[in-house]
């Protein structure tokens, strides 16, 4: 009996869903930072072997999507650390707030450590929601010109001739308006849909997507469990110390 209770206690106060977000938001930047890093690789590689003959009109976008990728390698490092604080977090304050260690009691540090965890959270959440619409931007662009490549397929499907059926990478501001040819038309634009690099690249953002969702998903249950424990354990502590 003592070893089934003692499994019971540690059930009882378990952060389950400390444990869900966490789970969650590994997989989430795990998708989004590997999948993301990949796919503005192929993107480049598109650019510059279908849309622009000349380097100096997709220099600067070169050096974005390199600036883009060493953000995503910092993200992921910066996610995986705080997801494992954020656990560790949920761990002590569940075990607080069920009092599972007998005469435990919350200290003034404890209370604003978790506090400062809220606030955090919060503001990750915030600024992830932009992450998160950004990140719906190239499947945007990529899609249209899916759909605009199903229209040259199919030609009877629209009344639009085929040959003014057009993915033009200067309308998004991907490329300068001087470059050359900036855009590709009717049956050329069908062949690069048909290239792997095209299809893994688009499938890359939408996984990429993804995954920016999920980590989005998990930030919000994050902020909801550590405002949930910090209230409980500010209503219901039975005493602070130092």
């Amino acid at each position: 009996m003592g070893w089934l209770e003692c499994c019971a206690r540690c059930l009882i106060g378990a952060p389950f869903a400390s444990l869900v977000a966490t789970g969650l938001c590994f997989f989430g930047v795990a998708l989004f930072c590997g999948c993301g890093h990949e796919a503005l690789t192929g993107t480049e590689r598109l650019i510059e072997t279908y849309f622009s003959k000349n380097y100096q009109d997709y220099e600067y976008l070169i050096d974005v999507i390199h600036a883009f990728q060493y953000v995503i390698y910092g993200t992921a490092s910066f996610f995986f650390l705080y997801g494992a604080l954020l656990l560790a977090e949920g761990f002590y304050t569940t075990g607080a707030v069920r009092q599972i260690f007998g005469d435990y009691k919350t200290t003034i540090c404890g209370k604003g450590l978790s506090a400062t965890f809220v606030g955090v959270t919060y503001a990750l959440t915030i600024l992830w929601l932009l992450v998160f619409a950004c990140s719906a931007v190239p499947v945007y662009i990529y899609f249209n010109t899916w759909t605009t490549c199903q229209s040259i397929a199919f030609p009877s499907k629209t009344s639009a001739s085929i040959g003014t059926l057009c993915a033009d990478a200067r309308m998004y501001g991907v490329l300068p308006w001087n470059a050359f040819p900036g855009k590709v038309c009717g049956s050329n634009l069908l062949s690069i849909c048909k290239t792997p690099e095209f299809q893994m690249t688009f499938h890359l953002f939408i996984a990429a997507f993804v995954g920016a969702a999920a980590t989005l998903v998990s930030l919000l249950t994050y902020m909801i469990a550590a405002t949930y424990n910090f209230a409980v354990l500010k209503l219901m502590g039975r005493g602070t110390k130092f």
